[in-house]
């Protein structure tokens, strides 16, 4: 008799620590089996021997006839589970689908491929590629339309001459297709895509044909893409790597850049970090670290100042929306000529545009908190302001307290209401909407052909539609409101907004075609819009880490946010404030902001408040999270924004 430990794939399972079972025959490191646990069945995986221990152990009910579990893969698991504080369960399911039974392998479909010959590396590229010549992290810094993917795809050839694997992720499903296309072109056969859009059957079939393969792979997919089984990774490539969408918003609230660097060390890999804008947190680690920033700038055919003309209205102007509530007369024009020379346009409006901005329609003046320098929100029903991360409250103003006109504003808009006037505007125009309320057949990547086919006229939509496409007939771009994300009460604010924004823009002026944006905003002189446009991510990201560090968030801190949910206002914040206080005695490097009320106050009946805490040290994070209390709560280490 042999006894192992086993992780179970189990959210019942909420222990830190493995199983032991017993079995009758010798199993290695990674075997996927089938335990009895809770009166039922689950699969899990052998992540080491055991000693006989002194209790009675329940027995293996069976094993899967499958490739063992790369053993980088356990250990990735492992250190996430130390990592994120999390449980075996939770971190198990990552790493192991469920299995009701042994898919098949994967077999190529019928689709015929054309490999085609790739362009010539320009000097730049080549030397981004020779710099990259021995594993390491690396941050490929390159604007848009500069050719990061063709320098992804020659280190990826590099790779796979050596035998080794490569893993590309992207941040939305919605860009895998095009990222598919290029490598398949290359690659042929040898490129596989893994996301949870694809039917059960066709992901389990993928996943086991990862896991089964004796040849290098390569296998392209959205974050979750990263617990793939691959055996020998070379390269990993995190595209767009400034992205949120690449952390996690539920247990184990991982972060796929942290966690891909962790993977990178285990394989002994090159890990790139390719972005036009790269995160704040990754370009100062990477000063810090002494990692190589490689630099893309020259953009192929016409320069790109020369591509693409700009303009940038007003919104407090009324003069400017004659025909329009939300569409300026210049921005209407723009578009009824792109339609007449069979151009695609697109309207961009940020999906989180929705928070209320106070401002001053006279002299630009905002609402801002005092103690953390962030935009707070009006609150309708107090008829007061609030900031969601320290808990400060204003009077709501009836006159600006600048100029003291009686010109305060309120705005809120959404992607909905831009479509609403569209129709008004250019009722024979084909629209087609993209934000996180489409149906399956209605997202991006379902519809990315026809986009591409001409099909579609007007493009309305959020960030998915913003980064990382290229869509030859696109030439006129509006954006509806430039300060949607700017004025969210968050520290990452402004980051959002210039990458937003920088990506957006960069939908245009490609292919050598001649273009131009319409940018509405409140704030026409506003430094950050003119660092976007003019891609002076310099100068940004100089005044904004010396923000960050005045204001002590990341990169010079670490962050864990608990929220506390309670039928009352006054419960949650007698909760919150009581565990603030017993954290303070328990750990007084901490620095705590709050109890204030969460950005969505209210969730299914319950109010919510939060603490924000704050540690040089990450330890002492993990720590705290020890002495949690037991309740309703819930808790986010190493959030991406505050909101």
């Amino acid at each position: 008799m042999y006894f192992y430990k086993v992780w179970v794939r189990s959210k019942g399972y909420r222990s830190q620590e493995a199983l032991t079972y017993s079995y009758d025959g010798k199993l290695v490191e990674g075997t996927i089996v089938v335990v009895p646990i809770l009166q039922k069945q689950s699969v899990g995986v052998v992540i080491s021997k055991s000693d006989q221990p002194a209790f009675q152990t329940k027995a293996i009910i069976s094993t899967y006839d499958t490739t063992p579990l790369p053993k980088q893969l356990i250990d990735l698991a492992t250190w996430i589970q130390q990592f994120y504080a999390s449980t075996v369960g939770v971190v198990t399911q990552l790493i192991l689908p469920n299995l009701a039974k042994l898919p098949e392998i994967d077999q190529d479909d019928d689709r015929k491929l054309v490999i085609k010959e790739l362009p010539t590396l320009r000097t730049e590229q080549v030397n981004a590629i020779e710099m990259m010549k021995d594993p390491n992290t690396y941050l490929l810094h390159g604007r848009t339309g500069s050719g990061k993917t063709r320098v992804y795809i020659e280190m990826a050839k590099k790779s796979m001459v050596a035998g080794k694997s490569v893993l590309i992720l992207c941040p939305e499903i919605g860009l895998t297709p095009q990222l598919v296309n290029n490598f398949q072109e290359v690659f042929g056969r040898k490129v596989l895509l893994l996301h949870s859009r694809l039917s059960n059957g066709k992901r389990l079939s993928t996943w086991r044909t990862i896991l089964e393969s004796k040849d290098p792979l390569i296998v392209i997919g959205p974050r979750s893409a990263i617990f793939s089984p691959l055996h020998d990774i070379g390269l990993i490539v995190l595209d767009e790597s400034h992205e949120p969408a690449y952390k996690q918003e539920q247990a184990p609230y991982y972060h796929a850049n942290r966690v891909a660097s962790k993977l990178a060390s285990l394989h002994g890999s090159s890990l790139i970090f390719g972005s036009a804008t790269p995160s704040i947190v990754d370009y100062y680690l990477a000063i810090q670290k002494q990692k190589p920033i490689i630099k893309l700038e020259h953009v192929p055919g016409k320069m790109i100042k020369e591509a693409r003309k700009f303009s940038v209205i007003d919104l407090k102007k009324p003069q400017e929306f004659s025909r329009g509530s939300y569409i300026s007369d210049k921005l209407i024009q723009a578009i009824e000529m792109a339609l007449k020379q069979k151009e695609q346009v697109l309207l961009y409006l940020n999906r989180r545009g929705t928070s209320r901005l106070v401002t001053c329609d006279n002299c630009d003046w905002q609402a801002f908190c005092p103690h953390c320098d962030l935009p707070m929100t009006y609150h309708g029903d107090r008829h007061q302001l609030l900031c969601h991360i320290c808990g400060h409250t204003e009077a709501t103003p009836t006159n600006c307290p600048v100029c003291s006109k009686a010109t305060i504003s309120f705005r809120i808009i959404g992607t909905k209401a831009v479509v609403d006037e569209v129709k008004r505007l250019f009722p024979g125009a084909k629209i087609q909407r993209f934000d996180t309320d489409n149906k399956t057949g209605e997202r991006l990547e379902s519809q990315l052909q026809n986009i591409r086919d001409g099909k579609v006229d007007i493009l309305i939509g959020t960030q998915v539609i913003a980064k990382g496409l290229d869509l030859p007939g696109l030439t006129t771009l509006g954006v509806i409101a430039a300060d949607s994300s700017m004025v969210l009460p968050d520290f990452t604010a402004s980051e959002r907004t210039y990458q937003l924004l920088n990506q957006v823009l960069g939908r245009i002026g490609r292919n050598n075609k001649a273009s131009q944006a319409i940018i509405q905003t409140l704030n026409p002189d506003n430094q950050l819009i003119a660092a976007a446009l003019n891609g002076d991510w310099d100068g940004f990201y100089q005044s904004e880490i010396e923000e960050r560090r005045k204001y002590f968030f990341p990169p010079f801190c670490n962050i864990l946010v608990l929220t506390f949910r309670r039928t009352s206002q006054k419960s949650a914040e007698g909760a919150a404030l009581k565990f603030k206080s017993h954290l303070l005695d328990k750990i007084p490097a901490l620095v705590i902001e709050g109890p204030a009320p969460s950005f969505h106050e209210k969730l299914d009946g319950q109010y919510q408040w939060q603490i924000v805490i704050k540690a040089k040290n990450r330890s002492d994070l993990l720590l705290a999270l020890k002495n949690t209390p037991k309740g309703n709560f819930s808790y986010n280490i190493d959030p991406i924004n505050l909101l």
